[in-house]
């Protein structure tokens, strides 16, 4: 399966009416070369990870299902290390579920991405109006976001999230995910050809404050993923009881452009396929943009958290969420 692109900070594409951006006085500066042993690494990811594609992609859609579901539960007792931070996380997400019910949930959440990435692998295969349904109201939802200005699409690694842009596009509505480019530039360019050329706006690329500002004028959705730790730009919201450090741009974004939020996740049916659910993220500006920008971020978050607790084994539970922690 691909690597989750990070999320993002986000560059001033519209300014506040009481402040001036300047562009900074250098361009950016390429980043070192990464040691031998780390480029190394990549390349052997890289080439296993399109050995591992090449051949589900020779696969029926149900037998590939069944294999990445076989995988997938293999991994729950090969890969230690992550068994044993999902545990972690889920004991203290869920302190009321004895240690047996969090066991169930990591090895279902194995399972699960055992499926997503055979659904990853197969996803030019994949007819996104039969296999994802969008349900009448969600439909209805998002129109309603998209009055002219462009809307923000918030979600997080929750059920296949890459099939939930795949659908958006599908559907007829303009769609752009926000991200940022993967250390390896070849799994940079998978993750292009997986949402199709300029779909993704790579944040810190030249020109990506443009297409920004294009996208909102296009009356596009933004897709944007804000569930993870990662050295970004944030703030510190709750998240399962505990505070955790949020990316702000998807807020910061929302509330320089005035753009309609809504969040978005997609989860697996029993009966196979998926469905969207959508849920207006409502929220009335103070004029202090600093405290604006957490309680939106403790919003979004919040719509997060229950899209997860609905459905606990749908998340990346070894992701190390509560990483970071507020200075003392």
């Amino acid at each position: 399966m691909l690597p989750a692109p990070d999320p993002v900070t986000v560059p001033a594409v519209v300014a506040p009416a009481s402040t001036t951006e300047t562009a900074p006085a250098t361009p950016p500066q390429p980043a070192p070369a990464a040691p031998l042993r780390k480029r190394i690494k990549r390349t052997l990811r890289y080439h296993a990870v399109r050995g591992l594609l090449a051949l589900v992609q020779l696969l029926p859609l149900h037998a590939a299902l069944a294999i990445g579901r076989l995988l997938g539960a293999a991994a729950y007792h090969l890969f230690a290390k992550d068994r044993r931070l999902a545990l972690t996380h889920l004991a203290k997400a869920f302190p009321e579920k004895a240690p047996a019910e969090h066991e169930a949930i990591a090895k279902a959440m194995f399972r699960h991405l055992g499926l997503v990435g055979a659904e990853i692998a197969l996803i030019d295969k994949i007819d996104p109006a039969r296999y994802v349904e969008v349900p009448p109201e969600v439909h209805a939802t998002l129109e309603r976001a998209l009055t002219g200005k462009g809307a923000i699409a918030v979600t997080g690694h929750v059920g296949n999230w890459e099939l939930l842009f795949r659908r958006f596009v599908h559907a007829g509505w303009r769609a752009y995910a926000v991200g940022k480019e993967q250390p390896d530039p070849r799994v940079t360019a998978l993750i292009e050809q997986l949402r199709g050329p300029g779909r993704t706006i790579w944040r810190g690329a030249v020109g990506s404050s443009r297409k920004l500002l294009r996208a909102f004028r296009e009356n596009a959705l933004l897709a944007m993923l804000i569930d993870q730790d990662t050295k970004v730009q944030g703030v510190f919201v709750p998240f399962f009881g505990e505070l955790a450090w949020t990316p702000k741009a998807a807020a910061e974004l929302a509330l320089r452009t005035g753009a309609p939020v809504v969040a978005v996740f997609i989860h697996r049916k029993p009966e196979g396929g998926h469905r969207v659910l959508a849920t207006p993220v409502e929220f009335t500006p103070t004029g202090d943009a600093e405290a604006d920008t957490v309680a939106l971020t403790a919003r979004m978050t919040a719509e997060i958290e229950t899209a997860i607790r609905a459905v606990p084994h749908e998340w990346v539970w070894m992701h190390r969420r509560w990483k970071t922690r507020p200075a003392g």
